[in-house]
């Protein structure tokens, strides 16, 4: 299969030819991504680079940027196609032959073969750029949901891309803030809901949207391949929880092929739960050895999740290895993570991650497993219960609305809060009347357009879901696992999105995936006989949260003297304003100013 879960960058010169030392320099920014192998082609006005991260068949034959056997046809990729095997199959009873192991070579000749339309045919994760000299055009992809990224730059003298916004750094001169990602940020965290970046003039590829680049005239079209509104399945209520399991299970199996050791990421909730259990159970008939699990353990007891983690470790016979960060690791590596991640980000539990990758790494763990996506396909946020209580009041009456209403207090969520999340998170009004009075000190404390487009589809479960997953909340949560695990060149290989998965699991009815008050009622069907029932039946969830009250309030000093001293933040902030109530606010908006003003500083950010 050739595994290429890498750095990749390009350029395209339209002024003249590719400088080399410089396709070489900004390749090699992320060798982190790759310190397996590295290559680069120039050719022209046209450079490619490679840096590899070497999963299957670590032979020399997989190197990148890497030629179809037939045609002038170049590739440089950072990703999986799980589905490798299949394809090369088919491919070779079409006639095309085979020099390698690498599924790099199979998605050369699956675009061969069948052009744009290859994409659909893929079962995985990817960012690549094919330069096809045929035509002169130049061909990227970025996967269905945006596992792996693919940031680009379009100026009057070129068009460069990366899978980090490091590589592209140099050739935008001074850096300036995006003054409208910076402001969302502020008033409520949310990050990654557009096609900008916090850099202005760097952009990123879309999730199921592929570009092409006329490299003569250095013009780019940018369209979506894939939409989910239209790929949702329609299913049989009495084959929901069987369809399950077999889907997670065969897209767990899936994602379990590697030449390196495997291993999984274990909170102890019950998405991550089920991964680990169905994989443990694959891995041990094929090796030797345990199958590895981490947890990352938080010393904050109202959000500890071990006990759990070790119930599933003891289980499924894991081999089990902990991280347990202090206040004195995060205080120390704040910066770090700001300087990994490469924008803003909404909290300190990014530091649980990243002390999970660099255990992985340190333990030899190269592929591992999550259970990312779960929430996002099956219903896992309580936010939900807004939709799910109006559909009871509009099929059955006040009656059915109250009975709905009981199932959820039993399933553990308080009165207060499907008050709230009936009345609050429906009205976009009322949460930017909130935060206006709360973060009066900000300049522009609106609401994003993004949570104005959710508050707008509140009473729409399956509109809000895929709104999630392609705007409000999944992308962000995807890039800060891509960036964390890639520092450490560890692979994170997410199940519960595999398209088929999420295909099925957004054409179940709202009552299935909400059932008697439960979120993602048919997982926990799907697990009857595999997990616990202390797990199964969970009712709080947590994932690998850190310790925010300890570390935060902890930290609040520092971070008070790192805004104060912020020239960026003048911009958005009355720092008058601000300077009496920072140790008032929430943590979370003194995490977030801080946050702003570490990046800025580190990344020497101009306002515009």
């Amino acid at each position: 299969m050739g595994g290429r879960v890498c750095g990749i960058f390009g350029l395209v010169s339209k002024i003249g030819a590719v400088d080399v030392d410089l396709v070489d320099r900004l390749t090699d920014l992320v060798a982190h991504r790759g310190p397996d192998g590295r290559g680069v082609r120039v050719c022209g006005n046209v450079g490619l680079g490679h840096r590899r991260l070497a999963i299957i068949d670590l032979s020399a034959g997989g190197a990148q940027p890497m030629r179809d056997r037939r045609y002038p046809i170049w590739i440089t990729y950072n990703g999986e196609i799980y589905n490798y095997l299949e394809l090369r199959g088919e491919l070779q009873r079409l006639g095309f032959a085979f020099e390698t192991g690498s599924d790099t070579e199979v998605l050369l000749a699956a675009y061969v073969c069948w052009g744009e339309k290859c994409l659909d045919r893929f079962n995985g994760m990817w960012s690549f750029a094919i330069f096809d000299e045929r035509d002169n055009t130049l061909f990227c992809a970025r996967d269905r949901f945006g596992v792996k990224p693919f940031y680009y730059l379009d100026t009057d003298s070129e068009f460069a891309f990366g899978s980090e916004i490091r590589q592209l750094l140099p050739l935008i001169g001074r850096p300036i803030a995006d003054d409208d990602l910076v402001n969302d940020f502020l008033v409520c965290g949310l990050t990654d809901h557009t096609s900008r970046t916090f850099f202005k003039g760097i952009d990123k590829l879309l999730p199921g949207h592929l570009m092409r680049v006329d490299v003569a005239t250095g013009r780019l079209r940018v369209e979506r391949y894939y939409s989910l509104a239209t790929r949702i399945v329609d299913v049989r209520r009495d084959e929901v929880a069987g369809a399950v399991r077999d889907l997670l299970d065969d897209a767990t199996k899936l994602r379990l092929r590697s030449d390196v050791r495997v291993g999984t990421c274990l909170s102890g909730g019950l998405d991550s739960s089920s991964v680990a259990t169905l994989a443990a159970r694959h891995y041990a008939l094929g090796s030797n050895e345990a199958f590895f699990a981490i947890t990352a353990v938080s010393q904050q007891a109202s959000n500890n999740e071990m006990n759990y983690a070790a119930e599933i470790a003891t289980k499924s016979k894991l081999s089990w290895l902990c991280t347990e960060p202090t206040y004195e690791d995060f205080a120390s590596t704040a910066a770090k993570l700001l300087e990994v991640q490469e924008e803003p980000f909404g909290g300190p539990s990014i530091m649980m991650q990243y002390q999970v990758m660099q255990t992985a790494r340190a333990n030899g763990v190269i592929v591992l497993l999550d259970g990312q996506g779960g929430d996002e396909t099956l219903l896992g946020y309580r936010r939900y219960y807004a939709a799910w209580l109006l559909e009871y009041l509009r099929r059955d009456g006040i009656r059915g609305f109250c009975s709905g209403f009981a199932d959820a207090v039993k399933a553990g969520t308080s009165i207060g809060w499907l008050t709230i999340y009936l009345l609050g998170v429906s009205s976009a009004g009322i949460r930017e009347a909130f935060y206006r009075w709360q973060y009066r000190f900000l300049k522009k404390p609106q609401l994003p357009q993004a949570l104005r487009r959710f508050a707008r589809h509140t009473r729409d479960a399956l509109a809000m879901q895929i709104l999630e997953i392609t705007e409000s909340n999944l992308p962000m949560l995807l890039r800060f696992e891509d960036k964390n695990s890639m520092r450490f060149g560890v692979e994170t290989r997410l199940p519960f999105l595999d398209y088929r998965f999420v295909e099925f699991a957004l054409g179940l009815p709202l009552r299935v995936k909400l059932h008697r008050g439960w979120t993602k009622w048919p997982l926990r069907e799907a697990m009857r006989d595999e997990l616990p029932t202390t797990i199964r039946w969970r009712k709080d969830k947590i994932g690998f949260a850190a310790p925010d009250q300890l570390w935060l309030t902890r930290h609040s000093p520092v971070m008070y003297a790192k805004v104060m001293d912020s020239r960026l933040l003048t911009r958005y902030v009355n720092m008058k304003a601000l300077k009496g109530r920072f140790h008032r606010l929430d943590l979370g908006m003194r995490w977030r100013l801080y946050c702003v003003a570490l990046w800025g500083e580190h990344f020497e950010v101009e306002a515009s």
